[in-house]
């Protein structure tokens, strides 16, 4: 199913360690395993429905948020998994090429050397035909952001699941909708990660050595826990030092938040919208959950399986605060950066309620 994408030469980041997201995006569109059969009248069909949803999406998300007033109602771009591999490279390039100060020698471990963008373009090789839909707030021609759904992985998870066609493509585009209301009627949300992220670069002090010698101790760990049937936790966050690790919690709290946000606000606008909803999101969480063994395996080490539990604390922390203080209440996240809940509030939102609200 081709449903448009562009090319064109991407920027490098610098220093030793660099990503050329040219070769990245190269790879993956190499390595991407084609989308589902789909008869030209389907995949039409699909496009344009899609299309059409993103619209209706957000203005519903918006009546539920009560975010977004007089903000202008913008398009989506449906594409292909090669189109969302390109999109995926032009947003990483501007975040990690134009959006930071230059890393100085060493400041990436030498192990990424050379074949950064051979890694990064098997990586999103992977994730090409797992994402929905995605709302990139660095991608775009400008740079501005841009909400991406992949035709191919939408008709193919709905065949999955056995679920009506409009309705799965509606509660999609509701998930990303959300995502993009977030940056942009939230001013300084696209700034701040920016920074934070920027910081995680800065703390990125470890050696090849130094990284190497964590790993042992990092795999091990992740075995124990899983024996343990503990939390699914990320191979990257095992890795961290002390100073990046503060960083990092901060980051998975935001990502925590805006994930399950999101999640919570494609189900809460209700049967009316949705009609299946119940079902799609039954079908979909237990479709969440599995997979081969090599499958998981790789979920594993990209982090994946950590973040689709992301999705469901995250979701759990707005069910309750919404249902504590309200949606206007719930809002106050967006204030200010002192307002985002940390990383443990949002396993225990009764204290960021305390908090913010006394």
């Amino acid at each position: 199913m081709n449903a448009g994408s562009t090319a064109r030469a991407l920027p490098v980041a610098d220093g030793p360690a660099s990503v050329d997201w040219n070769v990245a995006a190269l790879t993956a569109s190499r390595l991407v395993r084609p989308g589902p059969a789909v008869p030209l009248a389907e995949a039409e069909t699909t496009v344009n429905q899609l299309r059409a949803l993103a619209g209706r999406a957000e203005g519903h998300v918006r009546e539920l948020t009560g975010m977004g007033d007089g903000l202008p109602l913008l398009p989506a771009e449906v594409v292909d998994r090669p189109g969302w591999v390109r999109g995926a490279a032009e947003g990483l390039a501007v975040l990690t090429g134009g959006g930071f100060p230059p890393l100085g020698p060493g400041r990436l471990p030498a192990l990424l050397s050379g074949t950064a963008g051979v890694q990064a373009g098997v990586v999103l090789a992977y994730l090409a035909s797992r994402v929905l839909g995605q709302y990139d707030p660095f991608g775009g021609p400008d740079g501005g952001g841009r909400l991406l759904l992949v035709a191919p992985n939408v008709v193919s998870a709905q065949r999955a699941l056995d679920v009506p066609p409009e309705d799965f493509r509606m509660w999609v585009c509701l998930h990303e909708a959300t995502h993009r209301l977030q940056f942009t009627a939230v001013p300084w949300l696209r700034a701040h990660f920016a920074a934070e992220v920027g910081r995680l670069l800065e703390h990125l002090d470890d050696t090849a050595a130094g990284v190497v010698s964590r790993l042992p101790d990092a795999l091990r760990e992740m075995l124990r826990r899983d024996r343990a049937g503990g939390p699914p936790v990320a191979l990257v966050e095992l890795l961290q030092g002390p100073d990046q690790r503060a960083v990092l919690d901060r980051l998975i709290a935001l990502s925590t938040l805006l994930e399950g946000h999101a999640d919570h606000v494609m189900d809460a606008v209700g049967p009316t919208v949705v009609p299946t909803v119940a079902t799609i999101r039954a079908r979909f969480t237990a479709r969440r959950r599995g997979g081969g063994l090599a499958d998981r395996v790789l979920r594993a080490l990209l982090g994946v399986d950590a973040k689709v539990r992301q999705y469901a604390q995250g979701a759990e922390f707005t069910r309750q605060v919404v249902d504590a203080v309200g949606m206007t209440g719930f809002n106050a996240v967006w204030h200010s950066r002192e307002t985002l809940p940390t990383r443990a509030e949002i396993a225990e939102p009764r204290a960021w309620v305390r908090r913010v609200h006394g």
